[in-house]
């Protein structure tokens, strides 16, 4: 079982800001958790350059759903974000599979049958420092082609370190769809550029069956 959960302020924004460093330390304890990062946001579709502090990102793996459902009812530290924060939206997913690796492990290897509903995807990638300018510039046009792509139901930008460390989580409304995106021209461009001129350090693409959401 994995969650994503967006967790939305119009106040305590500095506060939010500082649990970047504060809370991830104390998420790693929790009873269940296998893998846990909290991300920043960006403005706009997929990648983006200009920060969005008003949401983060929290994405957690688990042993099994009622210790996820545990952690979302009891637990001090998501009481907490409740209480700091105007809205939390938590997706659930399951796990279709991972190719790649994040900060050198694959954390969603394992690999569930499609259900035939909505899929989630999680994409995330390290830039080579030398290729930044390259990938900034292909940015827009990336983000131009998510903002079209027929079937999306909802992406957003998220990530560790902005300009270096990038990643995307996207909704969409069947497998076809996704792929019909990803074997479109302009994507296949673009990583074309990315596998031939070596932009990423790292990266990692997983699929997930969306199971449902909840708001908290």
């Amino acid at each position: 079982m994995v969650t994503i959960s967006l967790i939305h302020y119009s106040q305590n924004k500095y506060w939010a800001f500082k649990q970047m460093q504060l809370l991830p330390p104390r998420l790693a304890k929790i009873k269940g958790c296998e893998f846990v990062k909290l991300l920043g946001t960006g403005s706009g579709f997929g990648f983006s350059l200009w920060p969005d502090f008003s949401t983060y990102a929290l994405l957690m793996k688990w042993d099994d759903e009622n210790q996820a459902e545990d952690f979302f009812q009891n637990s001090n530290e998501f009481n907490e974000l409740k209480s700091k924060s105007n809205s939390i939206e938590t997706h659930y997913l399951e796990s279709l599979g991972a190719h790649g690796s994040w900060y050198g492990q694959n954390p969603f290897p394992e690999k569930a049958e499609y259900s035939g509903g909505k899929i989630a995807v999680i994409t995330r990638a390290r830039i080579n420092i030398n290729k930044l300018p390259r990938f900034w510039q292909f940015v827009p046009k990336a983000s131009k082609s998510i903002e079209n792509a027929k079937g999306l139901i909802y992406t957003k930008g998220i990530g560790e370190w902005p300009l270096i460390e990038q990643a995307t989580f996207s909704i969409w409304e069947n497998e076809q769809a996704m792929k019909d995106y990803a074997y479109a021209d302009i994507h296949k461009e673009i990583i074309g550029k990315v596998k031939k001129e070596n932009w990423y350090k790292e990266e990692l693409f997983s699929r997930f069956n969306y199971i449902k959401s909840i708001n908290h």
